[in-house]
């Protein structure tokens, strides 16, 4: 019985004592400074960490996406096409390998760790064309590759029940209930648009980062270093063009610029031209958010590990329908600029 209340009062180790053990098992020196909270997105928490070996930043796995069954063969390719950007010497800033591994596991939880590197993220509502520029063509390096023409496949379909998740947040009375009920028919047409584009896209794939948008590429004079690169996997070029493309022109902030969103895709159709052009065809891959507004719902509703996920998760449903809101109401004037203002493909080239 004393072993069993010994174990129970055993508190578990906090993130500054986890980090400092990785360090040390990592042989990357003893602690110097207290340890940093910077930021390090919307799913996992960032450190910087001064040892007296260097500074580093370690990135703290969220160990909600962690305890899903598909984590970490996700994060296993993510490392593998790491290595492949790396020997095509795309500005990348990847993950430190300590004895054959990128991942470090500490007391069940997980880690990456970085050299510490110096720059900033570009203010979201202040992005040059030139910055917009330069992102397309680095997303059009990655795509250039190696692309492929592949047998059809049926894509994998949103399906996301609206009225289980209005019922559930109704009966808890959730801060979300009523911005769900007040826009039900716009989500449902959102998701609705989305499945149609998917099922439209050429049968292409190729290496991608779907999250390069403008949080995850560091800006030191000048110079881009993408940064977070555990979304890296095999997917069709023509969606994560445009969903980036709109992202770097001001869809997230809903201000849009379609000068920026041209600039993206002049950057990136001169790294990268499969002579696709029928983006307007498939603008609906825009509505992919309604996968991260179901996401949130989710963290918004409990499904998180502690009161400031929550609180995350109710912030981010609550930017995510208006961002769906913007993207419905500029949709045509979008269609109309891809139709129109994308560099046209060269005569005897399809």
């Amino acid at each position: 019985m004393r072993i069993v209340m010994r174990k129970k009062e055993l508190k578990e180790k906090s993130i500054e004592e986890l980090i400092a053990e990785l360090m040390m098992t990592c042989g990357l020196g003893n602690i110097i400074f207290p340890i940093e909270s910077v930021s390090g997105g919307l799913l996992h928490r960032m450190y910087r960490v001064t040892t007296d070996r260097g500074i580093y930043a370690v990135k703290h796995l969220n160990p909600e996406i962690m305890g899903r069954n598909d984590a970490l063969d996700n994060y296993g390719r993510a490392e593998k096409i790491e290595h492949i950007l790396e020997n095509e010497d795309i500005p990348i800033v990847p993950s430190i390998t300590v004895n054959g591994h990128k991942m470090q596991k500490v007391e069940g939880h997980y880690f990456y760790l970085f050299k510490w590197q110096e720059g900033h993220i570009t203010d979201w509502n202040n992005i040059s064309s030139d910055e917009c520029n330069i992102a397309g063509n680095i997303l059009g390096r990655i795509h250039a590759i190696n692309p492929k023409n592949v047998s059809h496949q049926e894509p994998e379909l949103s399906k996301i029940n609206w009225c289980e998740y209005i019922y559930k947040a109704n009966e808890e009375k959730s801060e979300i209930a009523s911005l769900l009920v007040d826009n039900e028919k716009l989500l449902i047409y959102a998701e609705k648009e989305l499945n149609k584009a998917r099922t439209s896209l050429p049968d292409i794939i190729c290496i991608s980062d779907e999250d390069m948008d403008p949080k995850n590429i560091m800006w030191d004079n000048g110079n881009p270093w993408v940064i977070d690169l555990e979304c890296l996997d095999y997917g069709n070029p023509i969606s994560h063009a445009l969903q980036l493309a709109l992202q770097w022109s001001g869809i997230v902030t809903c201000n849009m610029d379609i000068d920026k969103m041209v600039a993206f895709f002049d950057g990136y159709l001169e790294a990268y031209d499969n002579c696709f052009r029928a983006y307007s065809d498939v603008f609906g891959v825009a509505y992919t958010w309604v996968e991260w507004l179901e996401y949130n719902i989710q963290r918004a509703l409990g499904t998180c590990i502690d009161e400031t996920e929550r609180m995350m998760g109710i912030s981010e449903v609550r930017n995510t329908v208006e961002r769906i809101k913007y993207i419905r109401n500029i949709e045509e004037e979008i269609k109309d600029a891809l139709d129109s203002r994308l560099h046209q493909v060269e005569a005897g080239r399809v």
